[in-house]
């Protein structure tokens, strides 16, 4: 299957396995419209192959995912019809990634902020980097963690845990991820491509309907968590966009 996305976003065949690699790395696979469109996308076309039993998702370079791209929070801020399109977009993304009949490993290769870390929230499996954190600082910026961590890491963690991370947009180590459930496992840097393969290539060979049933199984405890709090998330991550708190960090990171 030929796959339909931009060029920041690839998805390459490697037998049953899907390898969706996140390629901004000059930008530390930071999220601007192109990536973020990219991603909405690439997990129904993932549903749709046919010869796909496992993906691996991880990023390019010395980052998962740096998180929002400033210029895109800047462009949503003063254009309405972008903000729109693409909290649409968000709230697409986490039905999509929780809906995909294929398991999906996340490789997180180094830090995974924002989105990224969203990502690996709604991922099946994870393994991370021993230098590899995770974050979610849209709080911090002055933004509702719409299509964030809150999300679904109470279904992970403690709702406590959840809510110090989601406030402070803390990091939160690879050790300490894993000891707290937001990560399976934690590998030396520079092998956590290979693990994250090594156990996709282990779930591809096992029954596939089975799997995928049991996939949804699991994921129907998360849907339902996510139906309850997605569309107000979202509404009040809208109105976070005409705040003066949004407004000034921005300003303040693009030097104005």
């Amino acid at each position: 299957m030929t796959y339909d996305l931009p060029d920041v976003i690839r998805v390459e065949a490697d037998g049953p396995l899907r390898i969706i690699t996140l390629s901004r790395p000059d930008q530390l696979n930071a999220i601007n419209p192109e990536l973020h469109y990219g991603l909405t996308q690439v997990f129904p076309q993932l549903s749709a192959d046919e010869g796909a039993r496992v993906a691996v998702i991880t990023g390019e370079g010395r980052a998962f995912s740096a998180g929002g791209d400033f210029d895109l929070l800047d462009g949503m801020i003063n254009d309405r019809g972008l903000r729109r399109d693409t909290i649409a977009e968000g709230r697409d993304l986490v039905m999509n990634m929780i809906r995909c009949r294929v398991p999906v490993v996340a490789a997180v290769n180094g830090p995974a902020v924002g989105l990224g870390c969203s990502v690996i929230a709604l991922s099946d499996v994870v393994y991370m980097a021993h230098s590899a954190f995770l974050s979610d600082p849209h709080v911090t910026v002055g933004l509702v963690a719409a299509d964030g961590g809150p999300l679904t890491w109470p279904l992970h963690t403690s709702l406590l845990l959840a809510k110090e991370y989601a406030f402070t947009g803390d990091r939160i180590s690879a050790q300490r991820a894993a000891e707290i459930g937001l990560a399976n496992h934690v590998v030396p840097d520079g092998e956590v491509l290979d693990a994250a393969i090594a156990a996709a290539r282990k779930i591809a060979a096992l029954p596939q309907q089975a799997v995928e049933a049991t996939k949804r199984v699991l994921n129907l405890h998360l849907e339902r968590a996510v139906l309850a709090t997605i569309d107000f998330a979202m509404a009040a991550e809208t109105e976070s966009f005409d705040t003066a708190d949004l407004r000034a960090n921005v300003d303040k990171f693009l030097g104005r």
